[in-house]
Order: C-alpha cells, then structure tokens, then sequence
C-alpha cells in the first residue's frame, strides 16, 4: 500500500514527538533534515519504510541506537505480569479462539504514535470489554482451518507490550495443530516501540515460537528490504499472521500467499483502504493467488 497524502501529518508528528521523547538536542537541525527528506519523498514508497527512515536519523542524531528501549521493557513486564489472567478470560469466553483473536488485535492499541496513542487505563479496559466487541471482518474460521491444514506458519509481530497477548494466540494455535511448524518474526533493528528479538526474547516467545528477525528497521515487514534467510522463510510459510498496520500497508498488495491481517483501524486512511470504520477490530484473509488473478 502506497503512502497516502493524509499520512503526511502523522509522519511529521511522529518525528516531533519521538524529539520531545528522546530530548533530541539541537531540534532545529534535525527537523530541517527531516523535512528536507520529506520534501523529495517518492510516493510509490510505503509509509512504513518512510517512518523507519525518519527513526534511523534520528537515532543518528541524538547518538542513541535504542531510545525506546525502557519503554519497551515496562509495557512487556506490564503485559507478561497480566499474562494468567488474560488466558483465564480467554479460558472461559464462550468462544475461546474468537476471543484470544480479539485480544491479539487489541493489543494493538499499544502505540506510541501521538496521533493514535491511549493511556494504559484505555488498553486495560478495552481488553476487558473484549466479550462486547465485534470483529468487523470476522474470518476467524477461515483462519482456524486453514491452520489445521498448514506445516509451516509465520507470525509478523508488531508491538512491544502486545506481543504477549500474541503469545497467548500462539499457544491456541498450537493446541490445534501441534506440529504446526511456528515462527514469530521481529524487526531487524529498533524502529519506535515495535518488538525486536530482545523483547521476544524477554517474554518467552521461543517456548512457543522460533523467533526471527527481518533484518530491517523498517515498521512494517518491507520485503524489498528484508534479510535472505526472513525473506526464504517467508516465501515457504504456508500462512502467515500480520500484526498491525504497519504490517497491512507493507503486505497489502503482496500476492501468491495467503494472509491474515489481525488489526484495529487506528486511522482514516486504513480503515478507508480496508472498507471498515474507523477503531474497527480486523481479521481478514488476503489470499492473492495466479488463478485467481
């Protein structure tokens, strides 16, 4: 999916909170080189590898490779301390697959874009309102049995935080096909608050997953720019998970694999593309295949 003129303002706010959040010095200079980037943009280029260019320099600038890193590691202990009692709830949710979907995609609030953003109270109680929340696309049991007819399954996390409630997804997945072969994929670099083999790491998805790099700091998993070994594993999965936005408008238009894009709509622009409202909860198949084109 192409970058959108409406996600000009994200971008550029993107930049001015992530300065405010580092105490980036000398503002003035690194907006000007921001803007200069953003004032030659190709617009055939994704969104998400625009935001991982706008990161990379302002981690040149304030000299600091992981400015997000604490932060990071406050919202994985937060989410892995609530761990229990998320798969309890889903444990006795009336549909337990429907509802650690549910959770999955809600763990995608936790956002440190400002325009998107909402307080840990927020992404509290809409995990608790989960049982009264619709799925605007709801296919769930699409994706259930093509689950139960897969070997291989690659899982595009997204953000810190809400990788544990991916794990809980996971372990679902498992129980319903236990040799499903998983593999759980992370950037290749700190790109804002999305997880990184560390976080993985740090919450324990290698007990259920063979955790992955892309090899990119892109925000999305951009596969012109990802690393041989992700990009092989990727084109022998025979179903792949994306998580988030970033991961829609970077595999939107891939074609010959299937896809599921497990979101919310946190903006116009996505939630226009997909044809649903906006904070709309998304399970959707993408399958592009030769005969069907």
């Amino acid at each position: 999916m192409r970058i959108r003129y409406r996600c000009l303002p994200c971008l550029v706010n993107q930049a001015v909170r992530i300065a405010e959040i580092t105490n980036a010095p000398d503002r003035d200079a690194l907006f000007r080189q921001v803007f200069s980037t953003l004032s030659q943009l190709d617009f055939d280029r994704t969104n998400p590898e625009i935001i991982g260019e706008t990161f990379r320099m302002l981690k040149q600038h304030i000299g600091c490779a992981d400015p997000y890193r604490e932060t990071r590691r406050h919202y994985n202990r937060l989410f892995e301390a609530h761990s229990r009692r998320f798969s309890e709830a889903i444990d006795a949710a009336a549909n337990p697959w429907e509802h650690a979907i549910k959770y999955a995609i809600l763990g995608n609030i936790i956002d440190f874009n400002p325009i998107h953003s909402l307080s840990i109270d927020e992404i509290m109680r809409c995990l608790s309102d989960a049982d009264h929340l619709a799925l605007a696309i709801d296919d769930t049991q699409l994706l259930k049995s093509d689950i139960s007819r897969a070997k291989t399954l690659l899982y595009l996390g997204d953000n810190c935080g809400e990788i544990c409630l991916d794990k809980l997804l996971i372990q679902r997945i498992h129980a319903m096909n236990p040799h499903l072969k998983v593999y759980f994929g992370v950037r290749g670099a700190p790109v804002v608050n999305d997880s990184i083999e560390e976080d993985a790491y740090f919450v324990g998805m290698d007990r259920c997953a063979s955790i992955i790099s892309n090899g990119d700091d892109s925000l999305g998993t951009v596969l012109s720019r990802v690393s041989r070994p992700f990009l092989d594993v990727f084109r022998r999965a025979d179903l792949v998970i994306a998580k988030g936005q970033a991961n829609y408008e970077s595999l939107s238009e891939e074609t010959g694999k299937t896809i599921y894009f497990l979101l919310m709509t946190k903006c116009e622009v996505i939630a226009s593309d997909i044809g649903v409202p906006l904070r709309s909860l998304v399970c959707l198949r993408h399958a592009i295949h030769s005969e069907q084109q």
